[in-house]
């Protein structure tokens, strides 16, 4: 009976299906990334620390991954679905729908954490909520720079960061090189998340997503932490949705130039199995000549034979 009513309710359309998982997948990302800060941040560093906030959001690419992969791919990034566009590897046409889905996952994932962590947030700030200050909590849901960063700073750390993770998400998915086993390329995707927080966090909160930073902040804008959320940080809120687009890119071509044109062509093997199998053919036509030969001139057909038989091919 619910079998039957839940193959009712399957979406005939492959592109609604896939948005729904990329929806879905980042979701589940920032539940657990943006819900591991509220901890954090709420209980003042009591119930959690930084490696807290750095394994929330690992996991929840993992899971994330996990729940996206088998119908969408488990793009989760902006970026990553443009960098695969401009590589070739995904349709120009569904990337607005992809990034749409991605941003409404962030925003309500963002809302569903707001509204657990309501009454500790309220707590914690006194109701007012801020974007900087000792009780400031908009960082629950989107990063903003270090005191000490400079805008450029920022724009050089973004890059660099979202480098690396293509990088890591190239070489994981390369079947020439050597790829992730099946079914594990999840979790190592998260240990790529993870290192990039525990090496490149500290300066700006290392969104590496457009999704990830832009969807909760714009939750955040709408719920009450007002316009700060964009104007904090020199304005700082494009530098997570573009910025990081073009580190994407720039780990991508430099795994494309670096590794991935450089793998080692399978043609001279093939080369070299047709030349043998020319070589056998050769040789095999030799014997059969050098049999009918003997038999035009009575030798024995038998040790010909032998020799056709025992002779290595």
């Amino acid at each position: 009976m619910m079998d039957r009513l839940l193959r009712r309710c399957r979406i005939k359309s492959r592109l609604f299906r896939e948005c729904l998982a990329e929806f879905f997948g980042v979701y589940i990302l920032i539940l657990f990334g943006c819900g591991s800060v509220a901890q954090v941040t709420t209980s003042q560093n009591t119930k959690g620390e930084y490696l807290s906030i750095n394994l929330g959001f690992a996991l929840g690419t993992t899971f994330g991954i996990y729940v996206a992969k088998g119908v969408s791919g488990a793009h989760l990034n902006p970026a990553v679905s443009l960098t695969l566009c401009v590589l070739g590897r995904f349709s120009w046409t569904c990337l607005p729908f992809y990034v749409c889905s991605q941003l409404l996952g962030a925003f309500l994932a963002a809302a569903t954490v707001a509204l657990q962590y309501y009454d500790a947030i309220m707590d914690f700030t006194g109701g007012h909520l801020t974007v900087s200050g000792a009780t400031a909590t908009a960082g629950i849901f989107s990063t903003y720079p270090a005191d000490y960063l400079s805008l450029w700073g920022g724009v050089v750390d973004q890059i660099i960061g979202t480098a690396a993770l293509l990088v890591c998400v190239l070489a994981l998915g390369d079947p020439r090189n050597t790829p992730a086993p099946p079914g594990l390329e999840p979790v190592l995707v998260g240990a790529a998340v993870l290192v990039i927080g525990i090496s490149m966090g500290s300066n700006s909160g290392y969104a590496i997503n457009p999704a990830r930073d832009f969807g909760p902040r714009l939750f955040s804008y709408i719920a009450g932490w007002g316009d700060e959320v964009f104007r904090a940080g020199h304005g700082w809120w494009w530098v997570p949705v573009f910025v990081t687009c073009v580190g994407a890119f720039l780990g991508a071509l430099l795994y494309e130039l670096l590794i991935g044109v450089h793998h080692p062509d399978s043609e001279p093997e093939e080369a070299e199995d047709l030349t043998a199998v020319l070589q056998q053919t050769v040789e095999l036509d030799g014997l059969e000549m050098e049999l009918l030969e003997g038999a035009e001139t009575g030798d024995e057909v038998v040790g010909g034979a032998s020799a056709l038989t025992d002779r290595p091919l």
